[in-house]
């Protein structure tokens, strides 16, 4: 083992609050997986339980695993981390259907004088409808997806860590209603997947594949976070923004074509196009 990777793992502690909030959630969804599977058995299988909870693994690994510590040293082990935030958690949170699961097991007060009129009231409806929609989805996605990649507030997020964490929850949240969009996890209300969904999702990508090619050419260093700290792996700055291009580039538009080719397919056998 090197030193560095020593000197990180040393480093690093359990996160208390986050494994504990980790924990507490999977206990929620089992809770209120036993009890709605008793009257929807096909519907809650233990794949959906089994997907949901490793979307809390990955989550878990992504932000509260040493992989943190190796995410601050090199740019290409904080690639890997937000594409695990933004493209593997967030499917498998929402193929798990976690709304109707985590709303059975929370605590009957809560779902009564909170919860319950909260989510009946007609503003908060409409608010959720709006915020679900493929366009105000996409552009949240998206949006956070280029703004936390701005040199500033990349470099801004490194340096205060309660601020990237808010950078975390950005790329979470706009995520999963990225795709929700795709996945519509009962009890949403489903509408058929037609021809737009290939251009929300190639042009998500062509987004990805443009910030990736910047970073691969540019021939520079972007972020002065890398430059000012010192680097414990003696990494070449541009060879591994370059390596964290790629990753980007590759594996991030896996994410985006493989289901856009899938759903080509499952299209064209249909012989229909409706919008989504």
């Amino acid at each position: 083992m090197s030193d560095a990777v020593h000197d990180i793992l040393a480093d690093w502690s359990l996160p208390i609050w986050l494994t504990l909030s980790i924990v507490v959630t999977a206990a929620i969804y089992l809770r209120g997986w036993l009890a709605i599977r008793k009257t929807r058995p096909l519907q809650f299988s233990g794949l959906r339980m089994a997907s949901f909870f490793a979307g809390l693994a990955v989550l878990w690994l992504a932000i509260g695993s040493p992989m943190d510590g190796f995410a601050d040293a090199l740019l290409s082990a904080h690639m890997v981390e937000h594409l695990l935030l933004m493209s593997v958690v967030p499917p498998l949170l929402l193929w798990g259907l976690p709304v109707v699961p985590l709303l059975r097991g929370s605590p009957l007060f809560l779902r009564r004088s909170i919860l319950g009129p909260l989510l009946r009231a007609s503003w908060m409806r409409r608010f959720v409808h709006w915020l679900t929609t493929p366009l105000v989805a996409w552009l949240a996605m998206n949006g956070a997806f280029l703004a936390w990649h701005v040199p500033r507030a990349y470099d801004f997020a490194l340096e205060h860590e309660n601020w990237h964490a808010v950078e975390h929850l950005c790329f979470l949240f706009s995520s999963t209603l990225f795709w929700g969009c795709i996945v519509q996890p009962w009890p949403a209300r489903k509408h058929r997947l037609g021809w737009g969904i290939l251009l929300y999702l190639v042009s998500a990508d062509i987004v990805n594949t443009m910030l990736s090619a910047f970073l691969a050419f540019c021939g520079r260093p972007v972020y002065t976070y890398y430059i000012d700290h010192a680097n414990p792996f003696k990494a070449s700055l541009l060879d591994d923004q370059m390596l964290g291009a790629v990753i980007m580039w590759v594996f991030g538009s896996l994410v985006f074509l493989l289901p856009a080719m899938m759903l080509t397919l499952r299209l064209a056998g249909l012989g229909g196009a409706k919008r989504i």
